[in-house]
């Protein structure tokens, strides 16, 4: 009987342990999740900026699951604390190592080679830009009407309605299997 209760409290042990969460908090991926879902007060808008940039969530989930939550997991650290001025190291979808810096307005991605990509948020003109290489591209710009600009892969301008049809009417207009960010 005595053996019996010590084998129950074995394995109820080895439970605890194999059943204990080591496998980090995904903070980059979460913050990127929750600032597409907060990025405006409207579902759909929202919805409709995550279809442009989702491929970003595929990043965001392997940096953060082989980096930074083994880091976290040995260290004890969340090491995703966005804070202006600091830059990250991510390695992109090709496989090579790109630094993230927060800027108050957005972000600086450093590709490889060195060359500079800026994505930033212009309040005087309520859009987000993407400057590369001296040149600027609005990718979306929020109209006053309710509606959205945005500006495909292709660059062909499209005001989308903030609903379900203008999500729909994106998915059709952006093929999502493509690499939409190549930084070109």
């Amino acid at each position: 009987m005595k053996i019996k209760k010590i084998s129950v409290l074995a394995m109820a042990l080895a439970g605890t342990m194999l059943f204990s969460s080591c496998i980090g908090s995904f903070s980059l991926f979460n913050k990127f999740a929750s600032w597409i879902t907060h990025a405006t007060g409207n579902k759909y808008l929202n919805a409709i900026i995550g279809i442009i940039i989702s491929p970003v969530y595929a990043i965001c989930g392997t940096v953060d699951w082989f980096v930074l939550n083994t880091i976290e997991f040995w260290t004890g650290d969340n090491p995703i604390a966005q804070k202006e001025g600091k830059t990250e190291s991510v390695i992109g979808s090709d496989g090579l190592l790109y630094a993230v810096k927060y800027l108050k307005n957005g972000y600086e991605i450093t590709k490889p080679d060195g060359s500079v990509v800026n994505f930033t948020y212009d309040a005087e003109n309520n859009a987000w830009l993407q400057e590369s290489e001296g040149q600027e591209t609005e990718l979306l710009r929020f109209n006053s009407d309710g509606t959205v600009k945005v500006t495909l892969p292709n660059g062909e301008q499209k005001d989308i309605s903030l609903n379900e049809e203008g999500v729909s009417e994106i998915r059709e207009a952006v093929n999502v299997t493509e690499n939409l960010f190549a930084f070109n």
